[in-house]
């Protein structure tokens, strides 16, 4: 059974940090994408960073380009989403997502995306 597990949410007042975890059992996922994903209270799930099958190649939502880094440990079957300088608009659950196969073209999609984990929740304190 493939599980993708985050950690690493909480409260954090703004201007702080966080960094999440998502691991991965049941399968590796070394060679395809794998990204984070977050919905905010009364939205919809939004694309928050993504990146290829290496860690060189990575996308970000414009609203957190400079503040949030993805990145990823194939051996470890995990990849992280380090949070800077967050502000209350962050606050959200956190969804990790995995492609059991390879993306063509864009990887900021939901909908190429088959692997999701139950998210974690991020809240940030003005």
């Amino acid at each position: 059974q493939v599980q993708l597990v985050e950690s690493g949410g909480g409260l954090v007042q703004a201007g702080g940090s966080l960094r999440l975890s998502c691991a991965a059992s049941g399968r590796t996922f070394s060679g395809n994408p794998m990204g984070w994903f977050r919905r905010a209270p009364g939205k919809q799930r939004e694309f928050v960073a993504a990146t290829r099958s290496s860690g060189g190649n990575t996308d970000y939502a414009d609203s957190v380009k400079g503040r949030f880094t993805i990145s990823r440990d194939n051996a470890a079957n995990t990849v992280y989403l380090q949070m800077n300088s967050l502000q209350p608009e962050d606050t959200a659950v956190y969804y990790c997502a995995a492609s059991s196969r390879a993306i063509v073209g864009t990887i900021t999609a939901e909908r190429k995306y088959d692997c999701w984990g139950q998210g974690t929740q991020v809240t940030v304190s003005s």
